[in-house]
């Protein structure tokens, strides 16, 4: 039957009301008492298949690349979409920012004066992020409880595809899987046919390759592998959608990217924006890729990255198909970690989100910035872990005043676990004993799931919503009940941390290594600024696991050692008419006998960039050497002369 029809519009509307003034339960679809309780999400894509008409593997496919099936809480995704289906709805999602607990300076350059620009005002809805109102329209089911209900949610997004594949002029029950190809690209929202094309070819490799996994609420679904499929992408011209053609732009050819560009523009003054030119890897070496949020919907992103006052990163990626827009050459410097110094050996991804209200990232987002970071970390000889792929939250403050400003995106609830595996280095280690050394945070991404407070905006008290995360968090003893670790850089007074979702003074995150204090029983403690902080680890679920790599410890007669934020020449490096940038070390230090991991040892740079003319920018180089460690939820820096290194032991 066809649901563009009057009529079964209303049947299905008067089925609903039914139902719900009957008590019956949506989140199990009909028939699914007599199967197991976590086969109830797999019975339910079956249903809703058979109901609208749409090819199983095919929900089976969207559904994956939206949300990997996971119900996530009923919350938002990072783009304002819902369930398994990730059905949109601007209106209830809402926005919130990391930048409320920091005003950073994103460029983090004490030769040049502080930059705050103004924040942006939130968005409006639009009508590409309210697929949630047409789902509504085409099966009659009140819009809260497709945000709430996944057997709902999963009908929906059903009838939403089906619609889609009307509006082709195809109808739904005929054809295989491979006649879906315009629908899927449809679903994805992209407005040009690169985006949405390369939505549908990540959905259809899925389905080739087929998946299984337990949802992050344990539902046990299984997509079978349909090897062969040669899906109908002449459809993909019939959708009416914008063509971006090709451009110059730094990304692998399997994604769709476009490039809009930052302004690099004359402002008043001797002032200009938004980014810095330079010649890298020429004049120097880029280090590291820096993963942030948004803290923006994807068009008020693009509106600010153009705007010469504020300020730049290097790529921005869109939620809900993984489309991306590169915005400067990885030659050339953004304005965007709020260190100069990372920001000099850096290119900054910027993934559209919010590091606490909409709490969760897409799978099409996830997939097409592993692939973007692997290019990147191949072009410019990037170790695939996490001293060199870091979050914003990673990086440390350039001086003491800066340490407490500094942002916390892309906050607990980013992937690290699965966005490694898709990167192709998967975190994998040898469970904890007693004479581990080293570890790996690591802990089962879906099972933790830390009481977080201080998402809601309005309600800055109540705790998180339940899911998923790659936080551990540090006590001062081996008890749950103990206190959490002190950050001075946050709190000068010694008080704890907290567990409000922007605090980071006691917490570890997922592919970070710490050097091994002591273990006891199922608690492992390392060190952590200059403390010894504890974190339950049991074999039957752990948290962390052993790890080879190599430690800093100071120097006997010489601790504590003084800790950086930047690794800065020593003041002969600096020629005539290049001010001397001051060695200022941060308010923590490195005491005698413990342990930090060890990413790399570098020298010491800077890059003086003061000017609109790049011809008088210079990098500064020096013969002091400096180690890289993980001190606390953030890295830093020690002077090379202070430390020794120390490999672990097999």
């Amino acid at each position: 039957m066809s649901l563009g029809s009057r009529t079964t519009r209303r049947a299905l509307v008067a089925l609903s009301i039914t139902a719900v003034s009957a008590g019956l339960a949506l989140a199990v679809p009909s028939g699914a008492g007599a199967a197991a309780p976590d086969q109830h999400r797999q019975q339910a894509f079956s249903a809703a298949a058979a109901e609208f008409g749409v090819p199983e593997e095919v929900l089976l496919g969207v559904s994956y690349l939206q949300s990997r099936w996971d119900h996530n809480a009923g919350t938002p995704s990072t783009s304002a979409g819902y369930g398994p289906m990730h059905l949109t709805d601007l209106r209830t999602a809402g926005a919130g920012t990391h930048h409320d607990d920091g005003k950073e300076d994103p460029r983090g350059d004490d030769a040049r004066d502080v930059l705050h620009p103004a924040e942006p005002e939130p968005a409006e809805p639009v009508e590409a992020l309210q697929t949630i109102d047409l789902a509504a329209d085409l099966t009659g089911i009140a819009t809260d409880t497709l945000r709430a209900d996944p057997a709902a949610n999963i009908r929906g997004g059903a009838a939403v595809l089906a619609h889609y594949q009307r509006e082709l002029g195809e109808q739904p029950r005929s054809g295989g899987a491979e006649d879906w190809y315009g629908a899927v690209a449809r679903y994805s929202g992209g407005s040009d046919t690169a985006a949405a094309a390369a939505f549908a070819d990540e959905v259809f490799g899925v389905i080739t390759s087929g998946e299984q996994r337990v949802t992050d609420d344990g539902q046990q679904v299984r997509l079978a592998a349909q090897p062969g499929l040669a899906p109908e992408k002449e459809q993909l011209a019939e959708l009416g959608l914008r063509d971006t053609g090709k451009s110059d732009v730094e990304c692998p050819p399997t994604i769709s990217c476009e490039w809009i560009p930052a302004p690099y523009q004359r402002l008043d003054g001797d002032d200009y924006g938004n980014h810095d030119k330079a010649q890298r890897p020429e004049s120097q070496d880029v280090d590291y890729i820096i993963i942030h949020d948004t803290e923006g919907y994807w068009d008020t992103v693009l509106d600010l990255v153009q705007d010469p006052t504020y300020v730049s990163w290097h790529y921005s990626l869109r939620s809900a198909d993984g489309h991306i827009a590169q915005h400067i050459k990885t030659k050339d410097v953004g304005w965007h970690a709020g260190n100069w110094y990372v920001n000099a050996k850096s290119v900054g991804l910027e993934h559209e989100g919010f590091a606490a209200k909409g709490t969760w990232y897409t799978e099409a987002m996830y997939r097409t910035s592993a692939k973007l970071v692997r290019y990147l970390a191949d072009l410019h000889d990037i170790p695939l872990d996490r001293g060199h792929i870091l979050g914003h939250d990673n990086i440390p403050g350039t001086t003491p005043d800066r340490v407490a400003g500094m942002h916390w995106d892309p906050g607990p609830y980013w992937n690290w676990a699965h966005y490694f595996e898709l990167l192709g280095a998967p975190l994998q280690g040898r469970p904890v004993a007693a004479d581990t050394q080293l570890v790996t945070i690591a802990p089962r991404f879906e099972a933790n799931q830390p009481a977080f407070f201080g998402c809601d905006r309005d309600a800055p008290l109540e705790l998180c919503p339940a899911r998923g995360s790659g936080s551990v968090v540090l006590h001062t003893e081996p008890s749950a009940d103990a206190p959490l670790l002190s950050d001075i850089g946050l709190r000068p007074d010694g008080s704890p941390a907290t567990m409000r979702v922007s605090d980071i003074g006691s917490r570890m995150e997922t592919g970070q290594q710490y050097a091994v204090a002591e273990v006891r029983g199922e608690w492992t403690a390392v060190w952590y600024l200059g403390q010894k902080g504890w974190f339950h680890n049991p074999r039957s679920a752990p948290a962390a696991h052993a790890a080879m790599g190599k430690m800093a410890v100071a120097v006997p007669g010489k601790g504590p050692v003084p800790v950086y934020g930047r690794a800065y020449p020593e003041p002969a490096a600096y020629p005539d008419g290049v001010p001397v940038q001051d060695i200022v070390p941060l308010q923590y230090s490195l005491p005698e006998g413990q342990r930090y991991s060890v990413a790399q040892v570098t020298g010491s740079e800077y890059y003086r960039a003061v000017t609109f003319d790049p011809a008088q920018h210079q990098v500064v180089r020096g013969k002091t050497r400096y180690v890289q460690i993980q001190f606390g939820h953030r890295v830093a820096f020690v002077k090379a002369d202070d430390v020794l290194i120390l490999p672990t032991r097999r």
